[in-house]
């Protein structure tokens, strides 16, 4: 009796407790060895057998318990971690394969890659995130491209800088400012007036509001540096309006020194009617030649959004006479609308005051538009065409004829 408590104790002391120790189990076990060990060296009657028998049933649960937590502990990190790996072998293979894979995947996309009910549901999760990485990298590669022209925008504005602290180009850009300014303002006296309809600003959303107003900055600086400029008009002009704050925005302080005449009455109350024309491509009447005692109105608006026929309803309820130019008759339209920009039409209108001569002026049309200019009259083009027409439709032309003779006899 005595070898078998040695042996209990040599058994407690080598692998329980170290065990115990290790896994936090010390506290549960050492009421229930300590029992053991006292009931085998005081109680040697067959009385204790039974206590004896309960405290080692209570022992093997606690120990059975502990191993099995201990077990499923060790068994569940290495079935992830082979999951993992398994799924990480996959996307290698599929990589080699050829098929879209992405190059750097953490763990959760990982899980939710093995998560996946089907093969075709793992193809679709993995393109999405190649598709993803490829967006970022195209962004990235972006910004890059963007911070380089910066950094050679900022070189040039340097070598720029250099080349205005020159002496002779300062004083040659100040003496044209001078002499665009000194013509603007003999146009405000002696100069033939342009009107600019600013009636349209509730029809237009902002960014299309932003486009008008940029045309028009582009037209009067092209005005300003015509040798013969006109004098233009704003009407309809409304203070604290979305044209205002948008001129604000692109002319800061010059607005206020501009050469312009800007008003918020309409030009029926300024002008006399009879000198007045409305240009719109819905008009039909086509401008001949340029008339210098006319005013001409342009509407300040962006063709693409609004409804054709906006200002020639405008023009016809202000009862006033209407001009299309005449596109059609010099130019072999191609495709695309016939609207143009409002700094195309100036710098029509210009070459027009000074020159008078349409194909010059025309020229200022994108050439994308149309396929060349007109050589020949119409009439001519109309035969062509009707040849083409014949040689198209062959035999069939003869029983056109005849049938024109039967509906159409000869008295």
């Amino acid at each position: 009796m005595q070898c078998a408590n040695m042996l209990l104790k040599k058994i407690i002391r080598t692998s329980v407790f170290p065990f115990a120790a290790q896994h936090g189990m010390k506290k549960d076990l050492f009421p229930l060895s300590r029992t053991l060990s006292f009931s085998l060296c005081l109680k040697q009657d067959k009385s204790c057998e039974a206590s004896e028998k309960l405290d080692l049933d209570e022992w093997k649960k606690v120990m059975k318990s502990g191993l099995q937590e201990e077990l499923s502990e060790t068994v569940s990190e290495p079935k992830e971690l082979s999951g993992l790996a398994a799924a990480r072998e996959t996307l290698e293979m599929w990589r080699l394969a050829g098929r879209a894979v992405p190059e750097n995947i953490s763990e959760e996309q990982l899980k939710t890659f093995m998560e996946c009910p089907s093969k075709s549901a793992k193809k679709k999760y993995l393109k999405y995130l190649h598709l993803k990485e490829l967006h970022k990298k195209n962004d990235k590669r972006k910004m890059n491209e963007k911070r380089e022209r910066r950094l050679e925008a900022q070189d040039q504005a340097s070598n720029t800088d250099e080349t205005k602290k020159n002496p002779f180009v300062c004083l040659w850009s100040s003496t044209m400012d001078k002499a665009y300014n000194w013509r603007a303002a003999q146009s405000m006296i002696f100069g033939q007036p342009l009107v600019f309809d600013m009636s349209y600003e509730k029809e237009m959303s902002v960014r299309e509001v932003t486009n008008t107003v940029s045309q028009i900055v582009m037209s009067e600086s092209c005005n300003r540096r015509s040798v013969d400029p006109f004098h233009i008009h704003f009407c309809n002009f409304k203070d604290d309006s979305l044209y205002h704050r948008q001129f604000l925005k692109s002319y800061k302080q010059a607005w206020s020194k501009l050469l312009i005449t800007v008003t918020d009455q309409c030009y029926t109350e300024i002008f006399p009617k009879d000198k007045l024309i409305y240009l719109t491509a819905d008009s039909p009447k086509v401008m001949k030649t340029f008339d210098h005692d006319k005013i001409y109105i342009i509407g300040s608006m962006v063709d693409k959004s609004i409804k054709t026929g906006v200002s020639l309803a405008r023009a016809k309820r202000l009862g006033l006479e209407t001009a299309a130019l005449p596109l059609e008759k010099y130019l072999l339209w191609n495709t695309g609308a016939k609207n143009l920009t409002l700094d195309q039409m100036m710098h029509i209108l210009l070459t027009l005051k000074d020159t008078g001569d349409w194909k010059k002026a025309l020229e200022f049309v994108p050439k994308r538009k149309y396929c060349g200019f007109v050589k020949r009259p119409v009439k001519e083009l109309k035969k062509t065409l009707d040849l083409i027409n014949t040689l198209k439709l062959g035999k069939r032309q003869e029983e056109i004829e005849q049938q024109f003779a039967k509906n159409h006899p000869k008295k």
